[in-house]
């Protein structure tokens, strides 16, 4: 950082401790549905946990357009969240740890919930995004609307795509990350919006007349169909070979940047506070110790820019969570701007891999940007949590992991500071495969390559474990595996740079990987934390940006990391990247998937189809062979405590019983 931010930054630091009231701005936390999932041992909580913020709080400072929203008596800005509590149903046997999981687009999944639960664990989550429908199934967070000073409605550009269109469709609900509804237009006239298709995003721009579309449902009644403000008709209808644009001005912008300050309170208040504002007890006591939070993907993406906006700090300067597992995430996440879709992804004009997404120091020069790191704000308020990041293949083609490595240039590795680890799956795809020794694939229509099955799920159980060893009694977790470009393990995402083989009528991996772009989306536009304004849609692309990815062997695997059995006893080839089969965008990068190629089961299988890569038979010889060497690959796991005992025997029970050279 600059010196001036630096000086900034503690000054925002002191005032937190000097002048704000020490405790949380949950008001009240309320209970409204219990159940048993282990009879006298275990049970889950529902309920609302209503809160407030006060803007003038250097703390809620960064919320973007929270000194627009209306409020209370007390001049603060309320805000309502869904949360579920799974505990002892007798809180004398709790750990003391919390472990919170962060919902992926509303949806919670415990990775370690039977674990979590054997060990007497607490395990929390609760809505944050607000761009949901409320549902049963689901937590959500209700936040107001901004609206300037003089009530009137505050309005800006914003962008969605339709791709991948059904023939014969003549309507399609307005999605920006696969949510209706989180930008309404200012008006239903389409001369203050425009539509254009193209064939792909390379090709020529095609604005369509305003008179042959309409913010409609056509879906029954002919066009211009039913009024809707939430979907758009087309006259003759969409054509598939093309994808659609719609640029409009909407207005009533949700303040989506709340959800970092709902999950910080909750957290705050369970595990420091007594009593709520109105005398009802903390549901869990005084009993919470520590608190690790993981999430994966999208909701890992919200912890990284969680500890980047200062948000592990509660009002009264104390640490949130001790230690987090941001999984599979490598960008910040989009969220705490105007007009957000936090539900998107890396999709083309969505921010996320601008600005820091870096945990060590590391000067952005390819973009002008200072000296930065993910970690600045709990560094100066000793605020900072213990760090394990997870990820696999996929990431790197898919969610542009590479600057996060190597910066924006691709030319140096950024050191790790002391409290971040770092663990690669090599040769898996967003979140791992199901894990099988099948040797006959399983074809997926969707995709040029079969799915595959690598898995990186044992070891995830036990490197969260160790997390929480690493937390709660210091016990350092293994050291961080993962590739690096002073060891040669990184390289452009070309045939030739990763020595990548020749397989008759496989496609190579050259080009197949989602850019990473440097957008112009103006200069109300915070790149530094992803937050503020965008004002310009769709945003120009000032640059292309190089990256790196994981080089591999003779067969086309993978070489660094933490590979799993499955990689290190190998049926096939197993990459992080896999191409479309059809549609607008075929033979492109399929979203988050990953691919395998299996092995010949014979030499002469492989000469005649001329595979250069050893067959089953010419690698094991027999099945004995091929179980040994996953009886050998599976206890290396164990030894470096990269898998649990358990996991590994069941991975060799699994190879005892496959087909694989039987």
């Amino acid at each position: 950082m600059t010196k001036l931010l630096r000086i900034k930054m503690l000054i925002m630091a002191a005032l937190v401790l000097v002048a704000w009231p020490v405790h949380a701005t949950l008001t009240r936390l309320v209970v409204e549905d219990t159940q048993l999932i282990e009879p006298g041992k275990y049970e889950v909580l529902k309920g609302h946990a209503y809160g407030e913020l006060n803007p003038s709080d250097p703390l809620n400072a960064i919320i973007t357009d929270l000194e627009y929203a209306p409020r209370n008596e007390r001049g603060n800005v309320e805000y309502v969240a869904t949360f579920s509590i799974s505990k002892p149903v007798d809180m004398s046997l709790a750990s003391g740890v919390l472990l919170y999981t962060v919902p992926n687009r509303g949806r919670v999944r415990h990775i370690i919930g039977d674990d979590a639960i054997n060990e007497g664990h607490v395990m929390v989550s609760s809505g944050w995004q607000a761009d949901i429908l409320p549902s049963q199934e689901r937590e959500t967070l209700s936040v107001p609307i901004a609206t300037n000073h003089d009530g009137s409605s505050i309005i800006g550009p914003v962008l969605a795509r339709f791709a991948n269109i059904p023939s014969g469709t003549n309507t399609l609900p307005i999605l920006r990350g696969r949510v209706p509804g989180t930008a309404e237009p200012v008006s239903l006239d389409t001369k203050q919006a425009t539509l254009t298709r193209r064939s792909s995003e390379e090709s020529n721009v095609i604005p369509l007349s305003s008179t042959d579309w309409a913010y409609a449902d056509c879906s029954e009644n002919p066009f211009p169909g039913h009024p809707d403000p939430q979907k758009i008709c087309i006259k003759d209808g969409f054509d598939p070979n093309y994808f659609y644009e719609l640029v409009y001005i909407a207005k009533d912008p949700k303040v989506m940047g709340i959800g970092f300050a709902a999950v910080r309170d909750l957290n705050s208040f369970l595990r420091y506070e007594k009593v709520d504002d109105v005398d009802t007890p903390n549901i869990l006591g005084a009993v919470i110790t520590s608190i690790v939070a993981q999430g994966n993907s999208q909701s890992g993406t919200f912890l990284r820019s969680f500890v980047h906006l200062g948000f592990n700090q509660d009002q009264a300067g104390r640490i949130v969570f001790d230690g987090i597992n941001p999984n599979i995430a490598f960008r910040l996440l989009g969220m705490n701007i105007r007009f957000a879709a936090p539900s998107g992804s890396t999709g083309m004009y969505e921010p996320g891999s601008e600005g820091v997404v870096w945990w060590g120091d590391y000067e952005d020069e390819v973009r002008g940007r200072p000296t930065s790191s993910l970690l600045d704000r709990c560094r100066l308020t000793s605020t900072c949590p213990k760090i394990m990041e997870t990820f696999g293949s996929a990431e790197f083609y898919h969610l542009r992991a590479s600057p996060a490595l190597v910066g924006t240039k691709a030319d140096r590795d950024i050191p790790l500071p002391p409290n971040v680890r770092r663990y690669y799956f090599p040769g898996v795809r967003h979140g791992g495969g199901v894990g099988s020794f099948e040797t006959d694939p399983l074809v997926d229509p969707c995709c040029q390559l079969a799915q595959n099955p690598n898995a990186s799920s044992g070891s995830m159980r036990a490197l969260l474990g160790a997390l929480i060893d690493w937390v709660v009694d210091d016990r350092l977790p293994p050291p961080s595996r993962y590739p690096r470009l002073d060891q040669g393990e990184l390289g452009l995402p070309t045939m030739i740079a990763l020595g990548f083989p020749a397989i008759p009528g496989v496609p190579l991996p050259d080009g197949v990987i989602q850019p990473l772009y440097d957008n112009d989306y103006g200069p109300q536009f915070d790149y530094h934390n992803l937050s503020g304004v965008i004002t310009q849609q769709p945003a120009p692309i000032r640059q292309v940006l190089p990256m790196l990815v994981p080089t591999v062997d003779a067969d086309g695997n993978e070489t660094s990391g933490i590979p799993s059995v499955y990689h290190q006893v190998p049926l096939g080839t197993y990459t992080g990247w896999n191409t479309n089969a059809s549609g607008i965008f075929k033979g492109r990068i399929r979203t988050n998937a990953g691919g395998f190629i299996p092995f010949a089961k014979t030499r002469a299988e492989r000469l005649a189809a001329g595979d250069p890569r050893l067959s089953l038979q010419e690698r094991y010889g027999t099945h004995e062979n091929f179980v040994e060497r996953v009886q050998f690959a599976a206890q290396r796991l164990v030894n470096g405590r990269y898998l649990l005992q358990e996991d590994a025997d069941w991975l060799i029970s699994e190879a005892q019983a496959s087909d694989v050279l039987k």
